[in-house]
């Protein structure tokens, strides 16, 4: 799929500030995720994987600046003048855009079912998580 067969996206999320942004052409879906580990706890971070052909990222100038710790695989992509983080590259979904559900312009949180995710245990966790997606 290009540019300019999707038509316009059907949910954005992005920064506080609004140099980062990612336009989502797929509907939201009924189950989020919520881990406990060390980053997402601290980002309050809900995840929703979105194939990359479904996403655009759009950035100001320089304003996308990553983190990376551990094993390196995670890109933790967030603003560099806000702060704010409304995707990144997860290491348990790489050919995916992980968007946080909580920068998604207008998403009502009540109607998700938000599934708690134990990333403290990271490598258990993950293949029940890969098979539910």
């Amino acid at each position: 799929m290009n540019d300019d067969d999707r038509g316009e996206p059907l949910h954005t999320a992005s920064c506080h500030c609004g140099r980062v942004r990612v336009d989502v052409f797929a509907p939201l879906p009924d189950r989020v995720y919520d881990c406990n580990c060390s980053i997402c706890t601290r980002k309050a971070y809900l995840h929703w994987f979105v194939p990359k052909d479904l996403a655009r990222i759009t950035v100001e100038g320089d304003a996308l600046a990553t983190y990376t710790f551990n094993t390196g695989r995670a890109r933790h992509h967030f603003c560099s003048v806000c702060g704010a983080a409304p995707f990144y590259i997860a290491r348990s979904h790489p050919d995916d855009l992980d968007v946080n559900v909580r920068c998604v312009e207008g998403a009502d949180l009540s109607k998700l079912t938000i599934v708690p995710f134990d990333g403290r245990n990271w490598e258990r966790a993950v293949e029940r998580l890969r098979a539910e997606n």
